[in-house]
């Protein structure tokens, strides 16, 4: 399947199962390459991004001539490096809070920003990156991009993924910046006003028209619980839809956004997929019906859903080396149960053709760790308006190999020719 090469080139640092490359995607950038280190979410960023090179590789081994040579970009201009490095601590006083090893993967990111010399850059991080001390890393980063030659648009912001349509709370640092020859963006300005989580009234009159709810992601979604196949695994069942609304038709494929110039994907719109079931005790269903919408349980302290108004922000749970625990799931706003891997992803604005890995535990961690699509297609388009660029809709094609889904680390880490393990096995202690 081959690259698009009448489309903006873009490539995807720290990847994941892919989240900012669908909204990068969707604003009409080719994903040429993407890198990411864990092996299993690499296999599922290649399934849903077939055309183009993914690497599952430690950023800190891979140089940008290898990206370049390997992906079939060459020396093609690159419009866009994108990606968000973790970071995890901040240095002592009198050291460079880059030089913390904690910290290394924001300098491998500016590293290779610089070695690739793409027209412009996006940078995403925890919103805490500009708060107290952590703004040190901040600072230096900008710095280092500074004397690369390259320009960065300030005053950073942190922006709010529901002020830009997805139905859930989640707020952002975003760092923008231009190659000194090219037009710096400007921040996309929020076009919604955000649903409540909790259940209080909506605005009156809203300057800006309400983003969609809880209910418009997951109103036409059948219950899971009532499929008895989704008890054994993650396998894709024909079901009845109901009416989708506006927001939902987007994401089943039956309606297209005139501001998505995605590759649209060829799938079977009538398939159930990413839901397996979670085995409640009828203790925890009596506890879960007894809540009501909008409020938290009290034992477990998930908070059910408000169907009128919008998700908590979902989070992605430990890593395996730190006991791999399942984050926080909400209770769905009308069923007893928490919600499935695919109403999270409905949540976070992922379409119904993208798969997760087949485990629940993974399925998770890949939603919880991506940046909402819709947050990344503004983003995109702000970039691309910035440099004079009318994306073009990429033409239809087909996902990958379903296989990529259901590999464990050790298939996955053959299949990639990986030597070493570079996922700890977990830790069930």
């Amino acid at each position: 399947m081959p690259l698009d090469y009448t489309r903006p080139l873009a490539v995807d640092l720290f990847a994941g199962a892919g989240g900012l490359s669908l909204g990068l995607e969707q604003a009409g950038y080719e994903i040429a390459a993407a890198v990411e280190y864990d092996p299993i979410h690499a296999a599922v960023h290649e399934y849903n991004f077939p055309y183009g090179q993914t690497f599952a590789r430690d950023v800190t081994g891979i140089t940008g001539a290898e990206i370049r040579s390997d992906s079939g970009i060459g020396k093609r201009e690159i419009a866009l490096v994108a990606g968000g490095p973790p970071c995890q601590g901040i240095s002592l006083i009198g050291r460079r809070a880059l030089d913390d090893p904690r910290n290394a993967l924001l300098k491998e990111y500016v590293r290779l920003v610089l070695e690739l010399q793409p027209r412009h850059f996006l940078m995403e991080n925890v919103a805490g990156l500009t708060v107290g001390k952590h703004r040190q890393l901040l600072t230096e980063v900008i710095d280092l991009l500074s004397d690369g030659g390259y320009q960065v648009l300030t005053p950073y912001r942190v922006l709010q993924a529901a002020d830009y349509g997805t139905p859930q709370s989640r707020k952002r640092l975003i760092l923008l910046g231009a190659r000194a020859d090219v037009p710096l963006p400007h921040y996309p300005e929020p076009a919604f006003t955000p649903r409540p989580i909790r259940n209080r009234p909506l605005p009156a009159d809203p300057e800006l028209p309400l983003g969609p709810s809880v209910d418009d992601a997951l109103g036409d979604i059948p219950d899971a619980h009532s499929i008895n196949a989704l008890l054994d695994g993650d396998c894709a069942t024909a079901v009845d839809y109901g009416v989708p609304s506006h927001y939902a038709a987007e994401l089943r494929g039956i309606t297209m956004a005139a501001d998505d110039f995605s590759h649209p994907r060829r799938f079977d719109r009538s398939m159930l997929t990413s839901s397996n079931r979670t085995n409640h005790t009828s203790r925890s269903i009596e506890r879960f019906e007894a809540t009501m919408p909008g409020d938290v349980e009290p034992v477990s302290r998930f908070l059910r859903l408000n169907p009128e108004g919008i998700c908590n922000t979902l989070r992605a749970g430990t890593a395996s080396d730190r006991g791999a625990f399942t984050a926080p799931r909400p209770i769905h706003p009308t069923y007893p149960r928490v919600i499935t891997v695919r109403e999270a992803a409905r949540l976070h604005g992922y379409p119904d053709w993208f798969r997760f890995h087949v485990t629940k535990w993974n399925g998770f961690r890949e939603i919880g760790n991506s940046v909402p699509a819709r947050l990344g297609r503004v983003l995109g388009a702000a970039l691309l308006q910035a440099d004079n660029v009318t994306p073009t809709r990429g033409e239809a094609i087909d996902v990958g190999d379903p296989h990529l889904l259901s590999m464990n680390a050790s298939e996955a880490e053959k299949y990639y020719g990986i030597k070493e393990r570079v996922i700890p096995q977990r830790d069930r202690k």
